[in-house]
């Protein structure tokens, strides 16, 4: 794996090389979104089969990239994939990627998203900033679904007497 950046955008991807070779004999490259967020897996697994349930004909629209459900199980330890179509913009066609999500860490209780294009891409401003602003709102949005948890080093110990 070796970062890319866009120079006009700023933004960083990942870039991964496939074997076995391409149609010319090259190796098959592309571009993913990988994230580490502080959400359990059962939480995200938990969250997202909700959205599946309330999704309608098996799709869901976050911004203008869209999920298409079925939830499929993954090759690793329960892992699980959803196919997405991102948007680059208007006058761009959709995307075909899989979002993988897994389990990173069940002592630290974080969760490991890779939004992974299925074809090749071009490393455009637009692909960057789509990819991330779809992991930003997918990870809002999934940690909207965890109980809350107390802050640390903040108690109240009791009431404050009124002075005058």
């Amino acid at each position: 794996m070796a970062n890319v950046m866009d120079s006009r955008s700023g933004f960083v991807g990942v870039t991964r090389t496939s074997f076995p070779p391409g149609p010319a004999g090259s190796p098959v490259s592309w571009l993913s979104f990988p994230r580490i967020i502080d959400v359990p897996f059962e939480i995200c697994v938990a969250a997202m089969e909700s959205w599946q349930r309330a999704a309608r004909s098996g799709e869901l629209r976050i911004g203008q990239a869209l999920l298409r459900w079925p939830i499929e199980h993954g090759r690793d330890r329960g892992a699980r994939q959803i196919e997405v179509w991102l948007a680059q913009g208007p006058l761009r066609p959709r995307v075909r990627m899989r979002l993988e999500v897994d389990q990173w860490s069940a002592s630290l209780a974080r969760t490991a998203l890779e939004l992974i294009p299925c074809h090749r891409v071009w490393p455009t401003g637009a692909y960057f900033r789509s990819g991330h602003l779809l992991l930003d709102s997918l990870t809002h949005s999934l940690r909207r679904h965890q109980p809350a948890q107390p802050r640390r080093g903040l108690e109240v110990v009791g009431q404050f007497a009124e002075q005058g």
